[in-house]
């Protein structure tokens, strides 16, 4: 039995062939990290922090180094993340094996901090630290969900800083410059390193 659905001819997008199905199925997520980044107003050498190294994670982190970023700072706790963010083109990635993130950031940047942080995990005191991170006028970029519905960071930090706060939300009418980045020969995000393996739904 096969169901139809109709949609308008403005919301529909050609995938080229040289996309995989299964690198289609990601489009959408890369389009959340475009938004994320157009958010974010990134300067050429401007420095970054992204928390959190997931799906969406490591397409920010890709995307600011292809940006010009002038370092680029990838976290996460699972190691195998963290590689693929390395792979990517990350400065530095630290994992929970190399102890508080945060303390390394301010190391290498002599305490100053980054010009833009993009928090893409939400996870225990994430946003907190992407408060931190960021240097003063810096711009924070929220895109992780929160399971509770809440935010919770310090407000006189963030506000001495004069931190620009954004959240993005979804992909806005970024399916052009997805499919543009992901295809071609040598496509410049290479889905397709994202999937670990196919499943088969009969």
């Amino acid at each position: 039995m096969c169901e139809q659905l109709i949609v308008p001819a403005r919301n529909c997008f050609p995938i080229p062939d040289e996309i995989s199905d299964g690198g289609g199925t990601l489009l959408e997520t890369l389009g959340v990290a475009i938004h994320a980044l157009d958010l974010a107003k990134l300067k050429v050498a401007n420095s970054v922090a992204v928390i959190g190294c997931g799906p969406v994670g490591l397409l920010i982190q890709r995307l600011a180094v292809l940006s010009g970023a002038s370092a680029v700072y990838a976290m996460d706790p699972l190691e195998w993340r963290a590689e693929l963010a390395k792979a990517w083109g990350a400065t530095e990635v630290w994992t929970a094996k190399s102890g508080d993130a945060l303390s390394k950031l301010k190391t290498v940047t002599a305490g100053r901090g980054v010009d833009v942080v993009i928090e893409a995990a939400w996870a225990d005191n994430s946003v907190d630290h992407a408060m931190e991170m960021a240097a003063y006028g810096g711009r924070v970029v929220l895109v992780g969900i929160p399971p509770d519905d809440k935010a919770q960071f310090t407000y006189s930090m963030a506000r001495r800083k004069g931190l620009t706060i954004m959240m993005a939300r979804r992909m806005k009418h970024t399916y052009p410059r997805a499919i543009q980045l992901a295809s071609g020969k040598y496509p410049a995000v290479p889905l397709d390193d994202l999937i670990s393996e196919f499943v088969t739904f009969k």
